[in-house]
């Protein structure tokens, strides 16, 4: 991945100062280019109405048309050319001679510029021109009597000097208010880049590429699930593994951008948006599919903003644990036939160093047809083998731990259709087990009996112990997870085996009677083969 030349703050600030920058200039431009013109505009319109003011005034008529009136012209003339600040009023007869002039030594004199001679004709007209006074913007008017004939014109000017430092100092307040705003413009680009760098947690944009596709890969190579939704259950992010379990379920294509409850109705994750609390370790039945699921929500500065479920198809975690039952029963069926068979080898050599052979030899005889015979009658009516290996690793374990376990076979019990019924009555059958055996504790009759009876596609499983029983008043309570009276970290076994009976829709009973703890438990069992009942 290339890596950012520039920080994410410098790149920010220096687009955003060039944005400013050019569109100050443009606007400088054209508002330079707009005032020129209004300020041209205006002083011509000045000139024009001053000359006109001067052209229709009785004054200037009667000093135009009676030569002992015409000093009045002069006077008139200053009077109106310091009222209104113009450059100057020259006041002309038909042969440009000049009535009036701010310097009174040019009266009498012609008009000098060239350009009255249009005015003359009768036609009014703005010019720029250079005359006695310098350069100037002209307004000439011509002057009519009441029989509406020419008797003279009036030139009013204004200095080009004047108009060119109004230009002046209006572009410099254009000038001053653009530099205001690149300065505005800097220190916005400098808040705007701090504000994003905070947003995006001081990360830059390399950085931040560099997560997502780290994220991405991350996720889309974990065996887990993972499901992702917005604050408003829509759903924004699913892996591999998520479609694949949810193409085992017949569940349509990628979600993304659906709302959770639309396309996954059984659904949780949007009680864990309102709740904002965590649910582990849940089941959930998706048409047929169970799932282990986990629900966690999403918090940025303690506000629920999304949540993430991630799970796995419940079928490899019984498998998986099938492998680990396994194993540990294993294990521990030969742990407790090495420990068997160290106890029955001291008793040999006893008998061997004190001479007794003949019942030694009956000692041996006895064991091996024992053995022999427990053996035979499970794998006899038990048809499953996983199922009659783990029963004959408890046998072992009951006599490890001076304890009498009696498994009866009432019918044959065949072959299931489904691996995973076998596994859950290994979770049933070894806690009733184990829980008996514990019970037992210090008990002088330590005696356990296992009925075991298969009738029309129903296993019903009997087990009683003679131990002290359990106490009316918390009947109800033992099948609670994490419900125990033997300390802490324990109270697993019994909501297990409730848990397994459940989920293959069978029942459990518990009483005791006749001085006896009995567990009775029914479950749907379809045979794998013929049906034997």
């Amino acid at each position: 991945m290339e890596r950012q030349r520039f920080k994410l703050s410098t790149i920010i600030i220096f687009f955003v100062c060039l944005v400013v920058f050019v569109s100050l200039i443009m606007t400088d431009l054209l508002i330079s280019n707009s005032v020129s013109k209004n300020i041209r505009d205006s002083q011509e319109e000045k000139a024009k109405i001053v000359s006109r003011t001067v052209a229709k005034s009785t004054i200037v008529h009667a000093g135009l048309q009676n030569e002992e009136a015409a000093y009045e012209i002069q006077e008139y003339a200053r009077e109106i050319q310091e009222a209104t600040d113009v450059m100057f009023i020259v006041v002309m007869d038909m042969k440009g001679i000049r009535k009036s002039h701010p310097n009174p030594d040019l009266i009498g004199e012609s008009f000098v510029g060239g350009d009255e001679k249009v005015v003359l004709e009768g036609r009014e007209y703005i010019s720029t021109s250079k005359g006695t006074l310098g350069e100037s913007l002209r307004a000439f008017t011509p002057i009519y009597n009441t029989e509406n004939e020419q008797i003279g014109a009036v030139a009013v000017g204004i200095s080009l000097e004047n108009v060119q430092n109004a230009l002046e100092r209006s572009h410099e307040n254009i000038i001053l208010g653009s530099l205001m705003g690149i300065l505005a413009g800097v220190a916005g680009a400098i808040l705007l880049a701090k504000y994003i760098k905070r947003i995006l947690l001081g990360l830059e944009p390399s950085a931040i590429a560099k997560i997502l596709v780290e994220r991405s890969t991350m996720l889309q190579s974990v065996h887990e699930g993972i499901i992702a939704v917005d604050q408003d259950s829509k759903i924004t992010l699913v892996n591999k593994s998520a479609l694949r379990i949810f193409k085992n379920a017949n569940l349509p294509g990628n979600p993304v951008g659906m709302k959770i409850y639309d396309y996954m109705p059984s659904t949780k994750l949007d009680r864990v948006l309102k709740t904002g609390q965590a649910e582990l370790d849940e089941e959930l039945t998706i048409n047929g599919v169970s799932i282990l699921v986990n629900r966690v929500p999403l918090l940025v500065n303690d506000q629920v903003v999304g949540a993430i479920s991630t799970f796995r198809d419940k079928t490899e975690v019984n498998r998986l644990a099938e492998q680990l039952t396994g194993v540990r029963t294993y294990a521990e069926s030969l742990r407790a036939q090495s420990h068997e068979f160290i106890n029955k080898m001291h008793v040999i050599l006893g008998m061997v160093r004190m001479g007794y052979h003949e019942e030694l030899a009956g000692f041996i005889s006895k064991l091996v047809d024992h053995r022999s015979q427990e053996a035979g009658i499970i794998t006899r009516n038990i048809k499953e083998p996983a199922l009659a290996g783990f029963l004959m690793g408890k046998l072992s374990y009951a006599r490890e731990e001076n304890v009498e376990l009696n498994i009866i076979n009432e019918t044959v019990i065949p072959e299931p259709d489904k691996d995973e019924t076998t596994h859950e009555l290994i979770t049933i059958i070894g806690n009733l087990i184990d829980n008996a055996v514990e019970a037992l504790g210090e008990c002088d009759d330590r005696t356990i009996n296992l009925h075991l009876k298969y009738l029309h596609q129903q296993l019903f499983i009997k087990l009683t112990d003679s131990g002290p029983g359990i106490p009316d008043d918390i009947l109800d309570e033992i099948f609670k997870k994490g419900f125990s009276t033997k300390g802490e970290n324990r109270g697993y076994g019994l909501y297990l085996v409730k848990h397994s009976i459940e989920k293959l829709g069978g029942s459990i009973e518990v009483c005791f009677n006749e001085e006896q703890m009995v567990f009775q438990a029914a479950v749907p069992y379809r045979a794998g083969g013929k049906d034997d009942d």
